[in-house]
């Protein structure tokens, strides 16, 4: 028998599904502008993340009317708590989106020397991250949200390792100072996002398990 809050429920997942996709496509788009230095492709990064805060705002709206009206307990109100989080989460990794793109359009004034290859190993991971967390709300895999909390260090590292290069390239080619500056910013912005990522995956365990994996490595010790 199909309960009330179910198409409620179904509803707001595939509106957060929706987000998690533009997200997808918009962390791509901004990347893409930067590696190609392509000035028209990252402008068109702010007008994309509109989309995403429109829906951000709907989902707020039907959050609060499945809350008010349908006054949800346990499971229920753990997967609305969820979705409304991994919103927030989506909304914010759109402004890291533009981010990147305002860097890709500094490097589309810039020269042509290379990016550093491990700046894309970073995109790389940072985006398959993201996607997984995603594929673990859309499956309902606790498992693999797991796995995407086991994966973030690895960013953590390359976002370093990208620093570091960075900064022996000021010392030996001053000239590229500002690509250079630009790749830390596009980094740390990358880290954030797989940051959100794992925010992403703690609430699939949340959502799942009925435990609250926040701060647990921290918390622990």
């Amino acid at each position: 028998m199909t309960r009330i809050l179910d198409p409620v429920l179904e509803e707001l997942r595939m509106q957060v599904l929706r987000m998690g996709s533009l997200a997808e496509a918009i962390v791509a788009k901004a990347l893409r502008s930067a590696f190609e230095r392509d000035a028209a492709l990252a402008k068109a990064v702010a007008a994309d993340d509109l989309e995403i805060d429109r829906l951000d705002v709907e989902i707020d709206s039907a959050v609060l009317k499945a809350l008010a009206l349908q006054a949800p307990v346990a499971d229920d109100l753990r997967n609305v708590f969820a979705i409304k989080m991994i919103a927030t989460d989506l909304e914010r990794v759109g402004d890291l989106a533009r981010n990147i793109a305002k860097s890709a359009l500094r490097l589309a004034e810039q020269g042509e020397a290379d990016l550093p290859p491990k700046l894309r190993e970073l995109s790389d991971h940072a985006t398959r991250l993201l996607r997984r967390a995603l594929d673990a709300f859309s499956d309902r895999d606790a498992d693999l949200a797991h796995q995407v909390l086991r994966d973030d260090d690895e960013i953590d590292e390359q976002q370093d390792r990208v620093v570091e290069q960075a900064i022996q390239d000021i010392i030996s080619r001053p000239e590229l100072i500002s690509q250079e500056l630009d790749c830390i910013l596009i980094a740390k912005n990358l880290e954030r996002v797989a940051d959100h990522a794992t925010n992403i995956a703690e609430d699939v365990i949340l959502a799942l398990e009925a435990r609250n994996v926040k701060h647990a490595s921290k918390l622990a010790s």
